[in-house]
């Protein structure tokens, strides 16, 4: 292999990010040596568990350094309907995942994309995931105002073995901020988390039925409910959950009458502000 003179400063970076492996500084310094090659917008590092909320490794600060309130509303209850969260912990995989790999069929149609994903990540997103077990992934993901190009998924592809290599290295030395958990928990590839698999966002729709004297619904009205939300399509649910088309309208119809809503819309709105009360 042949050495140029313009791969000096990429080969500074990777020292650096290798050099910060142990220190507060890594992220950041992964962010600056694939930003030299490929433009996004914002970034933050997660560890996605099964049936918990998501915790904070580390985040692009703010242009005024306050608090993001809808990356707040995120941890709280839209991690949920994220695809990369939903592909990550139904079939955990190392590797370089593009919006395109885990979108369902009717996910730009969602309240979801519309009212937080559009505003908070805005254009395109790609994740570089590492499988810490089978329960938890620590997530990369870079957001971009506009959509990536096939050059800039090709060079972030390219970059995948080595940014994931790093993360494997990264993770004994990672701190993980879980603000609605417990903060400062450490894990390892040997020490995981000790966390409960517990499907929030049906006790979420069993807190908003029973305070409003409305019906509960089944366990499957709510898994409908939740693809529902997610974006997949009448006919996406009925092939992942192995029922007829027919089932699945009549899911929903229940869902509708029992949570007194009318549309996707109102659906939404009634898992959104349960999780925004902390419910």
């Amino acid at each position: 292999m042949e050495l140029e003179w313009r791969d000096l400063a990429f080969h500074r970076e990777i020292g650096a990010v290798i050099e910060a492996l142990d220190s507060a500084q890594f992220w950041t310094r992964l962010t600056r040596a694939l930003e030299r090659y490929v433009a996004f917008d914002n970034w933050v590092s997660l560890c996605f568990t099964r049936g918990a909320s998501p915790l904070v490794c580390a985040e692009s600060p703010t242009p005024d350094g306050t608090v993001d309130a809808m990356f707040q509303d995120y941890l709280a209850a839209l991690y949920q309907l994220d695809p990369f969260y939903i592909a990550a912990t139904e079939k955990p995989a190392s590797g370089f995942v593009t919006l395109a790999d885990v979108a369902p069929d009717n996910f730009s149609m969602t309240d979801y994309y519309q009212r937080y994903f559009k505003k908070n990540i805005v254009g395109d997103e790609v994740h570089f995931n590492y499988m810490i077990d089978a329960r938890h992934t620590l997530a990369f993901s870079l957001g971009a105002t506009q959509r990536y190009g096939e050059r800039d998924l090709a060079v972030l592809a390219l970059c995948a073995p080595w940014v994931i290599a790093l993360m494997r290295q990264r993770l004994p030395y990672e701190v993980f901020d879980a603000s609605a958990t417990t903060p400062g928990v450490t894990v390892t590839e040997t020490e995981t988390l000790a966390r409960v698999d517990v499907p929030t966002y049906a006790a979420r729709f069993e807190q908003v039925s029973s305070a409003s004297g409305r019906a509960a619904l089944t366990a499957r009205e709510v898994e409908v409910a939740m693809l529902t939300l997610s974006g997949f399509s009448t006919r996406a649910i009925a092939e992942k959950l192995t029922i007829s088309f027919e089932t699945v309208r009549a899911h929903k119809k229940h869902i509708y009458t029992k949570l007194n809503v009318n549309s996707q819309s109102e659906l939404f709105a009634l898992f959104y502000e349960a999780g925004r009360k902390g419910a």
